[in-house]
């Protein structure tokens, strides 16, 4: 799979279809297999921090989850994307596919309430897919022995798929970090708990195709997000011009 360099970050030149049909690929052979969907919040962190993008990079796939992104891709690459690759949907093609091949899930992060009423979610919608387990998140990072015995419950349920859901970077860092030693296909998808479990709206699909979705989780949660939206969109803006004025390399 061809991938393009934003601002530091290896993105995959890729869409739902590719995308979902490759993870499932990874995940019926129980291989150990990285993906994030990043979108501008993430890929700025990592270009404010080598030691985390140098992380992220180890991901296999990184998919464009955010317009932005996608407009960068293509404008600097010529990836001709039509659309881009957003988490929470990658989550539900993957879930439709493992749903066919009858394969099972696991659940690592996000709060139990949030869990249980995902579970319930793919449990109704996808009545094939074995939930192996659910672990909810410590909000902070487990000792030495508490990810070993993470790795251990995780790889004895016999998950194909482990959905993480950290809150990013968070999320990426355990993933990368878990690659050789997880055998599934890791996939840091953030919100789409949350927004599966329907503990909290997605944006409208008309700001959602004009890059505004930003904006809708601003509103929503403006005393948590203000300061991430001001400072790592503007940083974005500034970095898509200068390239684009040929400022920065």
């Amino acid at each position: 799979m061809q991938k393009v360099d934003i601002f530091g970050v290896k993105y995959s030149v890729t869409n739902y279809e590719d995308a979902s049909t490759h993870i499932i690929a990874k995940a019926k052979a129980n291989q150990s297999f990285g993906v994030s969907a990043l979108a501008v919040h993430g890929l700025i962190e990592c270009y404010n921090n080598p030691e985390l993008r140098d992380k992220v990079n180890k991901l296999e796939l990184i998919v464009p989850d955010g317009q932005p992104v996608k407009w960068a891709m293509n404008s600097f690459h010529k990836a001709q994307l039509s659309d881009r690759v957003y988490g929470p949907t990658l989550t539900l093609e993957v879930l439709k596919k493992a749903n066919k091949e009858q394969l099972s899930v696991y659940l690592y992060g996000s709060k139990q309430t949030t869990l249980d009423a995902f579970e319930k979610n793919i449990n109704t919608w996808f009545p094939n897919i074995k939930i192996a387990g659910i672990h909810p998140d410590r909000f902070r990072n487990a000792t030495s022995e508490e990810d070993l015995q993470d790795i251990e419950k995780i790889n004895k349920s016999g998950a194909n798929i482990v959905l993480v859901g950290r809150g990013c970077p968070r999320q990426e860092i355990w993933v990368s970090e878990h690659l050789g030693k997880v055998n599934a296909a890791m996939m840091a998808v953030g919100a789409a708990f949350d927004f599966h479990a329907g503990t909290l709206k997605q944006a409208p699909s008309w700001m959602q195709d004009n890059g505004l979705e930003w904006l809708f989780r601003l509103i929503s949660e403006p005393q948590r997000l203000w300061k991430r939206y001001l400072f790592t969109n503007s940083k974005f803006v500034a970095l898509f011009l200068g390239k684009k004025l040929n400022i920065i390399n």
